[in-house]
């Protein structure tokens, strides 16, 4: 079997560009991926700080900056089949501090929150229309995990026709190999995936 970048070559190799006005999302950093007791936990600290640093570099270019965590009932019925499935969204049930924000993301009143209960930001959410409103075009997608929440973010946002763009450096998973893979396939198929140093470039611009 040939190489797989020779495989791809030719047939998914196109980018989509970067948007006129784009918005930072930053996809469920919750303490639950940082917590060694959790089940969740990935060992994502250098993700988390690369996002940080987008999000000031965002906030300095006056760049809408949408938040999105996990919440459910107290018996995960709004989590339907999904909470069913993966037991460790148990870490999201009403008071476990593993829900919270991680560690050094606190929310700034000018920020938007967007609360779900499945892996896509954009699934049974106002989040498509909102961007829509705020005049957004593009998305730069940062968070946890990049096989999970990312990735159907990802397809999502690029289905709502938004111009998708993946920051690979603020992005984890709890193994290298589906980070990896998933940043791939994105890259391929849905997305334009990009590095820190691009993205702060592209944030940069817009700073008056």
């Amino acid at each position: 079997m040939n190489d797989l970048s020779d495989n791809y070559a030719g047939v998914y190799n196109r980018t989509v560009g970067f948007g006129k006005r784009p918005c930072l999302l930053l996809i469920d950093f919750a303490q639950a991926y940082f917590d060694r007791d959790c089940p969740l936990y990935a060992g994502v600290d250098d993700a988390l700080a690369s996002a940080l640093r987008l999000r000031i570099a965002a906030r300095a270019a006056g760049i809408p900056i949408v938040l999105t965590r996990v919440s459910y009932d107290p018996k995960g019925i709004t989590g339907g089949r999904f909470f069913e499935k993966a037991a460790p969204l148990r870490a999201f049930l009403p008071d476990a501090p593993t829900g919270n924000f991680a560690a050094g993301l606190v929310p700034h009143d000018d920020e938007i929150i967007v609360t779900k209960q499945y892996p896509s930001a954009f699934f049974a959410t106002s989040l498509a229309s909102t961007l829509t409103s705020l005049g957004c075009d593009s998305v730069l997608l940062t968070g946890l995990t990049t096989s999970g929440c990312v990735r159907a973010t990802c397809v999502d946002a690029m289905s709502h026709g938004f111009r998708t763009l993946v920051v690979a450096e603020a992005c984890g998973d709890r193994h290298d190999d589906p980070h990896r893979a998933n940043l791939f396939d994105m890259n391929a198929k849905y997305a334009d995936v990009i590095s820190e140093d691009a993205a702060t470039e592209y944030l940069g611009a817009f700073v008056e």
